[in-house]
């Protein structure tokens, strides 16, 4: 299959070889383009609520301490108190909970909360001496300018919650795994919650009809776990949910090794209090009283910090690098004329293919696309500029420009071509199981496997199945300090340039 036919594939099932173990009948292929595009993340809500929030708290302080001092120097030093004590009160309402979108719902209530914790900061600063000048008074003046500011914006605020909550932009979508009374049961009691974000929209089922009939609760019944995993990677969903008693433990672990691979919060709905069987998969419950199997990783605020320093570490390195790629770019064209830039389509993040870019280090008309052919040591396909930018890892600076695009990350597993083969033309899928479960997270342009000295030629299957270990260990255990060290030992690993070539 070419590379532009296994793009535009994706748009439809996965190509052959991508997962899964049959294709999808109609009602599951429709339901799963209708899921193509990902629901809003709120935490650009939550981070516009807290600007908003110490913005007013500032504005209002402003206009506190101009009345209490009568001076604009006054009034501009209150204006950074004003900053410090909304940080401090954005803080603190997020530690009770009241930063939620159906939290945002409540005007009064909110506006309430952030005003006592603002004056209650100033009544702190001044006790503490922190503050010179007429604080008292500006405390007063505080309770009267505070309303005026504060309650506007928390309306404003509101209606922004209110909107995307009514038309679900960042509804959580759920399947189920298992049907009949217990989907029936769980789907009533989300339904029923009026905190709940999960929107179950379609369920899976191994058994017959007759134990799981087609539609429960206006949900319908597309297909068998193995028809789940192909779904997946073509929808965009949040939350799995196992259906089942906690009694079928077998058959859950078995439904646990197949869907371990995906990029999804794994869920059982208790149906007992089997304390022993919970305490195996889990001691932390999740909401609407279900047992977190899986977690998704690299999801919430861990994922926005991570793609922040991508685009800001990304955009340094190319202005920082800029002399080094275009001088790359003249060699390679001064030794074969052609396209400087190679592109390749990879596994990208959930299995997707994602066309990669790369420096040309092969003669034009000796490229290898599908990289069926592994280059060895000594290749002849490979010019002399190629050896050298090969050597030391420059034929992957242009991948920064994919980070920026947002299908690669600085760090993380190395993406593989698709129906990837090893120097024994064993393909990667066979030789380690659950080998798809590094796409998980998105690929990145270095990662735990290559500052490990693990880079270059897959040449034996215990070379891959070591770099499968790095990747997972990295996904498993991954904090941003865990990407620091891995960038700032990148530079240093290039110097083993042994399995380079």
């Amino acid at each position: 299959m070419k590379q532009s036919e296994i793009l535009k594939s994706d748009s439809v099932e996965p190509p052959e070889g991508q997962g899964g173990n049959g294709s999808l009948g109609e009602t599951a292929r429709q339901i799963a383009l209708s899921l193509r595009k990902p629901a809003m993340s709120p935490l650009p809500v939550f981070l516009f609520a807290g600007a908003l929030d110490v913005v007013s708290v500032a504005l209002a302080l402003w206009f506190a301490g101009y009345m209490a001092a009568g001076s604009g120097y006054a009034a501009l030093a209150s204006a950074a108190t004003g900053v410090l004590v909304g940080l401090l009160a954005v803080l603190v309402l997020r530690l009770v909970g009241r930063y939620q979108l159906q939290a945002f719902r409540e005007v009064l209530q909110n506006s309430g909360w952030i005003m006592l914790a603002s004056v209650t900061g100033l009544v702190l600063l001044s006790a503490f001496g922190l503050r010179d000048g007429p604080f008292f008074a500006e405390v007063l003046a505080a309770l009267i300018c505070l309303p005026l500011v504060v309650v506007p914006a928390r309306t404003c605020l509101s209606w922004l919650a209110n909107g995307i909550l009514d038309y679900g932009l960042t509804e959580r979508r759920g399947v189920l795994v298992g049907g009949g009374s217990g989907a029936a049961e769980l789907i009533r009691t989300l339904n029923g919650n009026e905190e709940n974000d999960i929107q179950i929209r379609a369920i899976f089922d191994d058994r017959s009809d007759a134990r799981s009939p087609n539609v429960v609760m206006g949900i319908p019944k597309i297909g068998n776990v193995d028809d789940l995993v192909v779904f997946s990677r073509l929808a965009e969903i949040d939350v799995l949910i196992i259906a089942l008693p906690l009694e079928a433990e077998r058959r859950i672990r078995e439904i646990l090794e197949k869907v371990r691979v995906l990029p999804l919060d794994v869920r059982l709905a208790a149906y007992n209090a089997d304390q022993e069987f919970r305490r195996r998969f889990t001691r932390v419950r999740s909401t609407n009283g279900m047992i977190r199997l899986l977690s998704r990783p690299l999801s919430g605020w861990s994922g926005l910090v991570k793609r922040v320093m991508d685009v800001v570490v990304a955009l340094i390195a190319i202005v920082v690098l800029s002399p080094i790629l275009v001088i790359t770019a003249f060699l390679i064209r001064q030794e074969d004329p052609g396209p400087v830039i190679f592109k390749q389509i990879r596994h990208g993040y959930n299995h997707k293919p994602v066309e990669i870019w790369k420096f040309r280090s092969m003669y034009l008309n000796q490229m290898d696309a599908t990289a069926r052919n592994v280059v060895t040591r000594g290749d002849p396909r490979v010019t002399r500029v190629g050896r050298f930018i090969r050597k030391w890892s420059i034929d992957e600076l242009p991948q920064l420009f994919n980070v920026l695009r947002g299908e690669l990350s600085l760090v993380g597993p190395r993406p593989h071509v698709v129906d990837a083969v090893s120097s024994q033309q064993q393909a990667f899928e066979e030789i380690v199981s659950g080998y798809a479960a590094r796409h998980k997270v998105k690929p990145g342009v270095t990662g735990w496997a290559q500052i490990h000295g693990l880079r270059g030629e897959i040449d034996a299957p215990e070379s891959l199945r070591q770099r499968v270990e790095h990747d997972l260990y990295y996904i498993e255990n991954h904090t941003i300090w865990m990407d620091l060290y891995v960038l700032l030992m990148t530079p240093l690993c290039l110097l083993n340039t042994k399995n380079a070539y």
